[in-house]
């Protein structure tokens, strides 16, 4: 058949209003597409919800804000409010508040789903929000999920994220996509699993995901849902309730709400077991980006069928926490060994340890080490780095290093690795500074023999351009407050501090408040833009002019203020 099929015409809305089919989208579009699609469905099944978006932009989900205003008349017409947060854990609140509305008089939506956002340090600080908003529960026609976006090799942040073990500190199930697709998939999975359950659904995205892309199938029943039938119900059901008690809440997140979200993962098929050749000996485990890395190893050594050919068995994990007993029984039946490909910590590779504990014939586990527990490097030779980042030519070596020891007739080799760059050639060093007319060339250096703080934001590169003036960054909200702890068993008598006017609007007037509550000299640099330049110039929550903010401060009782203009 030649004929061409006609399609219907495409425009740069069809990733978002088209009802049905395969379309491209990045992962920031996919994260838009996601409410809308949450929408059709509940309209579809009879249900009058409202969507509500909050939370602190941040690389990798730096431009979700832009993308969510750019789609501003589709998300209004499908009842979706994105309002930004003042900082993380404020945009948390609110969603947790809305998980309320149904409690009180005067709802006009069946429910109300949330989404929060945030970088990996926006879940740190949001800690205290998000338990006790997964304590309290979701609404059983709303829901919640909670994306973190974590920079694995902090291309873009003064430290690595890895927000698995935040979400597990405060008991929310952890599900973590490998692509654009599953951003969509995992997104309206982990809404439905949170109002099956009454938790919370944390959804870790990371950079090669969010800043990816790929072709995305949407449709009214992609994906298939299926609501498990019920093994257990607390007394007063899942959901949030205006009135509570601590140990009540807890009794009821860990013996009924946490159950309830693996029975859901497991009739969904979360987790599965792929390509279990015929008398399989050996499996490897591996989730989210780690599992792409992982398929990209297999094609490197020839086994582009996923290890079929070798009598591998793959297992594909989607919830990462609580990882499923039952997948993990199935799956190490009959193997001897198991490699878990992972990044960072031994999350799935102590949990299969746990579960598979005193079992008759349980595998041999390789994930960090090849020999010994995963924090014990007397015991073995390291395997999967617990830092930084892994490649497909990592996990290409580890996995021959491991079937090669179970196996020496096997008959596998790594492939080898790009050559070196030629060493009487080298790159071009860049020095850094800031752009040409930025205000930050002016604003940031300081007089001869003093000293800067910087924090979070352009102005860091300071430490770069003149680190004899400018030393030590703290997180975002705590500029200048190190000083505290060093002014009184030093001579210097003062110092300097660069922060942010988005960095003071999101928690920054707090450490300034600390530092006049301390009554220490120091001199603070508020560097006013307008917008937040590192994330895409997006305007700042509250808008401040340099006049709202010389107020604010000189009500607070800063005891000098002066303005320079550029």
């Amino acid at each position: 058949m030649n004929v061409a099929l006609a399609r219907p015409e495409a425009t740069l809305d069809s990733r978002y209003d088209a009802p049905e089919g395969w379309l491209y989208m990045t992962g920031m579009q996919a994260l838009v597409r996601l409410p809308i699609q949450q929408r059709l469905r509940d309209a579809a099944q009879g249900l009058n919800t409202g969507g509500y978006i909050s939370g602190y932009r941040g690389s990798p989900l730096g431009r979700y804000d832009i993308e969510l205003w750019r789609a501003a008349p589709l998300l209004k017409g499908h009842n979706i409010v994105f309002r930004p947060g003042l900082n993380e854990d404020l945009a948390a609140t609110a969603i947790w508040g809305a998980q309320y509305l149904n409690s009180f008089p005067g709802a006009t939506v069946d429910g109300v789903f949330g989404i929060w956002y945030g970088k990996g340090p926006g879940v740190d600080r949001s800690g205290d929000a998000l338990r006790h908003a997964n304590f309290t529960g979701a609404s059983p026609k709303g829901g919640a999920i909670a994306l973190a976006g974590d920079d694995h090799g902090a291309k873009s942040s003064t430290a690595v994220n890895f927000s698995d073990t935040s979400f597990i500190a405060v008991g929310m199930p952890v599900i973590y996509p490998s692509n654009t697709q599953e951003l969509l998939d995992y997104g309206l999975h982990g809404i439905a699993m949170s109002r099956f359950s009454g938790c919370w659904v944390g959804m870790k995205v990371v950079t090669d995901v969010a800043e990816g892309g790929g072709t995305v199938y949407v449709g009214p029943d992609s994906p298939k849902i299926v609501i498990p039938e019920r093994q257990s119900s607390p007394p007063g059901g899942f959901g949030a309730r205006t009135i509570d008690a601590p140990v009540a809440q807890e009794e009821r997140l860990y013996n009924h709400k946490l159950p309830a979200a693996l029975a859901y993962a497991r009739a969904n098929g979360l987790n599965r077991i792929v390509g279990d050749g015929a008398g399989a000996r050996i499996g490897v485990v591996a989730a989210g980006k780690a599992w792409q890395d992982l398929l990209q190893a297999l094609g490197n050594l020839g086994l582009a069928d996923n290890g079929a050919s070798l009598g591998l068995r793959l297992l594909k994990v989607g919830m990462v926490w609580p990882l499923d007993p039952v997948i993990v029984r199935d799956f190490a039946d009959g193997l001897d060994l198991v490699v878990v490909v992972e990044e960072k910590r031994p999350l799935i590779e102590d949990q299969m340890r746990s579960i598979l504990y005193g079992a008759p014939a349980a595998p041999r586990i390789v994930g960090k080490y090849f020999d010994g527990g995963a924090f014990d490097p007397l015991q073995g030779a390291p395997a999967i780095p617990n830092y930084g980042e892994i490649s497909p030519e990592l996990i290409a070596a580890v996995l021959v290093k491991a079937l090669s020891r179970h196996d020496p007739n096997c008959g596998l080799s790594a492939p080898a690795l790009p050559g070196a760059a030629l060493s009487n050639r080298p790159a071009p060093m860049r020095s850094p500074g800031f752009c040409a007319g930025c205000p930050h060339n002016r604003s940031t250096p300081v007089p001869e023999g003093s000293r800067a703080l910087a924090g979070i934001g352009c102005h860091w590169m300071a430490t770069l351009v003149n680190p004899q003036q400018t030393a030590t960054a703290s997180h975002m909200g705590g500029e200048g407050t190190m000083w505290l702890g060093q002014q009184p068993f030093t001579r210097q008598d003062h110092v300097f501090a660069n922060i942010g006017d988005g960095t003071y609007a999101h928690s920054g007037s707090l450490a300034i408040r600390q530092a006049i509550a301390a009554d220490v000299p120091i001199t603070y640099k508020i560097l006013f833009n307008g917008f937040v330049s590192m994330t895409g110039g997006q305007p700042i929550e509250g808008g401040m002019t340099p006049v709202q903010i010389l107020s604010d401060l000189s009500a607070e009782g800063v005891k000098k203020l002066a303005a320079a203009l550029p």
